[in-house]
């Protein structure tokens, strides 16, 4: 570094004289620059040294030549031409010399390879040539002997990047939809595409016993485990076409919208909150959730169910179902404070639907683009806000929709009952502080009581035919949102007209060139969407809803396949690019899309072709499984139909189906079950104070609904869902994990979750039954769908004996249940201690669930033993 510091005259004519042979002529080293520096200073260097040239980390620029020589802070140039082992940018990539700037890129996982090291290396050794931007472009322009292909697009923020070239490889998801023709004489088409991608000398497992196929299809399109009865219907069914009778029994079911809509709302991030500092409820979120419910049972084509979420509203104004369907657009976490900014908030909304609708319809990951151009795919960042242009006239609203002949307002008045009293005590306690407020007890109660004012008034929306959606017109920026916000009568009478403009890094306040609103240019589908207030969002639900549109089929079909067999056949259904896992069955995948799109954007259609499929029936066990696992470690061939535990929502909904406990009514408000009783009463804070506690619903009946329809609040997850993997609504979720973990032990063998459907699930069996041998098979048929044997149903009648024996010794009491809490917190503004007392109503009515102190000893060593069965792999299971 000495060297650099006392570089002389003679360095900087050099420096010069360089620029001037280096700019005026050409040749194989600017060439080198072109196609392998340049696009290493774009994809690692520019972030931080470029794109925001207001923000320029280490005042260093490195878009120019000269900006180069000039340097940063330090007054040195980055580059020594002819200098590498001087030049500071070297010795920062290679990360190797102490004496060297900050190592560059400083995250560990941007560092360069050793190829692009070397690049900038050779770079400098030759000069550092550094050709114009029209040289520039000429060469990108003129092509190189690599290989890839440049793809057409609306341009980038340079020459290099709109020039640079892809491997084909990665542009698989633009290419247009052919129907491929099946290879071989197989009678399904997937067999076809996946028989013929078996390795050779490999086998398929034999086709699944039926009970193994009846409960598999069930769980899989309803979320429920079959019944016995159906069990044995199915099984009594010997004419041709009874496992085809089956799907479509199944299909018809109204539990299966349940289902299905379930992985949509994790897609699209449903949630009954806001989050954020406040986690304002969102009172009228469940009517969005009922939508999607719905549009699955009626088999609304894909086409218009897409059509609806994001342009409902455009499409007909006055419908409450295309107005709720719009709804789509507001499920991210959202909040405006006196804290924030306005116009960040809103700018953190627009970027926000944009990757949304990037995401759930077209998978690609579209914030990548937001500061500069895509570093994989073929996404300018000129696309990205010509998309986000498409919702600058989008507006949030609770606008009057009535309810629907088909929507469920059960349960209104007894819950709003619950609501008013807790609205009616806060007021009480508000108009007993006095005027002075002299305590602290006065400074923090007042603060709380205003709180939870807003939230109550807010609340009471749950009960009226509103719908949450949006409408188009003039922003209106407010400082503070907590409660519900009507649809001026006049949307272009107040407010700003948007004019959405690429941002400098991402930077709302570095506005550049103006766009248009557009679709993606990669996809050579031109949107067409006007220049109007009204009618872009259409114009883009159009495009994508476009037949010719290569991603959107795909997209849908992927996450259907994955519905089935637990994977995509592409395994990343949010990230279709370059950095997605690529399809392990490319040609099936595009022949599901071209038949999708050819019976009508048919749901329905899809499940029918894949569940027929000899793929779906196979056995989960395979006759080699060690030559298997040799020659197919990924279990990518389906040779064998590969296990899935249960998610989440259907241990909890098999749970209540086996006890006999479950609520099927569908739809409603949303439902508060039993959860952790120390989760729920826990001190939970937001902005100034703290939320309310929860409080479960006071009857069985309600609280033991689908969990399809409990509530979910961003800032209290329920402990037992989010043991077992359910995702965070805040973020679209491709695909659940699975993960194993100890927590997961605890709460099923511990928790009063399953003993209480495991004591429901006992005295339903002795209820039905008689006799000891005649319970124990019942209650193997409920939970596994199959009779015991004859070891299974010995071992079942002594751990029955045992428990009895032991359960005898004890007295079980009376679960009592808190009805107030008592909070103590400091007071925001002068640090002083306060106390209040929070009074947990629906506890006073509360009706519990079966309790142990209820039922004898008999009944509760039965208990013991369908615990067991509840905590088995075979009821945790779908094989």
């Amino acid at each position: 570094m000495h060297r650099i510091a006392t570089i002389g005259f003679s360095a900087i004519f050099l420096i010069a004289l360089y620029g001037v042979v280096m700019a005026s002529e050409t040749g194989p080293l600017e060439v080198q620059f072109a196609r392998k520096v340049l696009p290493v200073f774009n994809a690692k260097c520019l972030a931080c040294h470029g794109n925001n040239p207001k923000e320029l980390k280490g005042a260093l620029d490195l878009r120019t030549r000269a900006a180069m020589l000039r340097g940063g802070e330090s007054g040195q140039a980055a580059v020594v031409p002819g200098e590498p082992l001087t030049s500071p940018l070297y010795l920062a990539v290679t990360r190797e010399h102490e004496e060297a700037w900050t190592a560059m890129p400083p995250k560990e996982n941007d560092r360069l390879s050793a190829e692009q090291i070397n690049h900038i290396r050779d770079w400098i050794k030759t000069g550092a040539a550094w050709p114009s931007e029209a040289r520039l472009a000429a060469i990108l322009a003129q092509g190189d002997t690599g290989d890839g292909v440049i793809v057409k697009t609306s341009g980038g923020l340079d020459a290099a990047w709109t020039n640079r070239k892809y491997d084909p490889a990665d542009l698989w998801a633009y290419q247009p939809v052919r129907r491929p023709n099946a290879p071989g004489a197989f009678g399904n088409p997937i067999d076809a595409f996946i028989e013929a991608r078996m390795h050779e000398g490999m086998s398929a497992a034999p086709v699944a016993d039926r009970l193994t196929l009846i409960r598999r299809a069930t769980f899989d399109l309803t979320g429920l485990p079959p019944t016995p009865g159906e069990i044995d219907a199915f099984l009594s069914d010997t004419a041709p076409g009874a496992y085809k009778r089956l799907i479509e029994r199944l299909l018809a079911s109204p539990h299966y919208g349940e289902q299905w809509g379930r992985y949509w709302l994790d897609v699209v991030r449903y949630a009954d909150s806001a989050g954020f500092a406040n986690d304002f409820e969102r009172p009228n979120a469940w009517r969005y959730r009922d939508y999607v419910i719905r549009s699955f049972n009626d088999d609304k084509p894909y086409d218009q169910f897409v059509r609806e979420q994001i342009a409902g509203d455009e499409i007909n104004p006055s419908d409450a179902e295309h107005l709720v369907a719009a709804g789509f657009l507001r499920m991210g976490p959202w909040e405006q404070t006196g804290m924030s900014v306005a116009r960040v908030t809103r700018q953190l909304f627009l970027d926000d639907v944009t990757d949304s609708v990037g995401q759930v319809f077209l998978g690609h990951v579209m914030r990548c683009a937001r500061c500069h151009d895509h570093k994989f795919d073929p996404v300018p960042t000129r696309d990205y806000y010509a998309m986000q242009a498409v919702f600058a006239h989008t507006q949030f609203a609770e606008v009057n929709a009535a309810f629907l002949p088909g929507e469920n307002t059960d349960g209104f008045e007894t819950h709003k009952k619950y609501h008013q009293l807790r609205d009616n005590e806060n007021k009480r306690m508000l108009g007993g502080l006095p005027k002075e407020r002299v305590s602290p007890n006065d400074f923090g109660r007042e603060r709380l009581g205003r709180k939870w004012s807003t939230l109550f008034n807010w609340g009471f929306d749950r009960y009226r035919p509103i719908a949450f959606t949006v409408y188009n017109g003039k922003t209106r920026l407010n400082r503070n949102v907590n409660r519900r916000r009507p649809r001026p009568a006049d949307p272009m009478k107040e407010g700003r007209l948007e004019q959405t403009a690429i941002l400098i890094g991402g930077d709302l306040f570095s506005p550049a060139e103006p766009v248009q609103s557009a679709g993606l240019s990669a996809v050579g589908l031109k949107a067409g969407i006007p220049d109007g207030v009204s009618g872009r969002r259409l114009a883009l639900a159009n495009w994508i809803a476009n037949a010719d549109n290569p991603l959107t089929a795909r997209v849908m079909v992927n996450r259907i396949w994955q519905g089935h067999f637990g994977r995509g056949l592409a395994a990343n259904p949010n990230n279709l690019g370059a950095t997605g896992a690529k399809p392990s069955h490319p040609k099936l995948l595009d022949w599901l899309a071209a038949e999708f799109v050819a019976k009508g954007w048919s749901i329905k259609a899809m499940h029918r072709q894949i569940m027929m499929s000899r793929a779906y029936r196979r056995a989960s066990t395979h006759p080699a499984p060690e030559r298997l696992a040799k020659r197919d470690p990924n279990g990518e061939s389906y040779a064998v139909f590969q296990p899935r535990r249960l998610a989440a929502e259907e241990i909890r909904d098999a749970m209540l189906a086996v006890s006999g406990e479950l609520n099927h009514k569908l739809g409603g408000i949303p439902a508060r079950p039993d959860i952790n009783l120390e989760a729920a009463l826990q001190p939970r804070m937001i902005m100034g104070t703290f939320a309310p506690s929860y409080v479960p619903d006071t009857t069985p009946s309600q609280r033991n609904r689908r969990s399809v329809y409990a509530v979910k609040l961003r800032g209290l997850r329920d402990p037992f869902m989010k043991t077992f993997n359910q995702p965070n609504p805040d973020k679209s979720c491709e695909s659940r994990d699975s993960s194993n973990v100890t927590p997961q032990v605890f709460t099923l063998f511990n928790s009063e979750e399953s003993a209480d459907r495991a004591l429901a699930f006992a005295a339903r069996v002795l209820k039905e039954t008689k006799g000891d041998n005649q319970a124990v098979r019942r209650a193997f048929r409920l939970a596994f769908g199959r009779v015991p044997n004859k070891a299974e149903v010995d071992e079942a009648l002594q751990l029955w004996k045992e428990s009895t024996q032991e359960q005898a010794k004890r007295k079980p009491k009376a679960r009592t249940y808190p009805t107030e809490v008592i909070r103590s917190a400091n007071e925001e503004n002068t640090g002083q201690t306060f106390t209040f007392v929070e009074i947990l109503f629906e506890y006073q009515d509360y009706q519990p669930d079966l309790q142990p102190h209820q039922v004898d000893a008999r009944i509760r060593g039965f208990a013991d033993l369908c615990l067991a069965l509840l905590n088995a792999n075979e009821f945790l299971y779908v094989y």
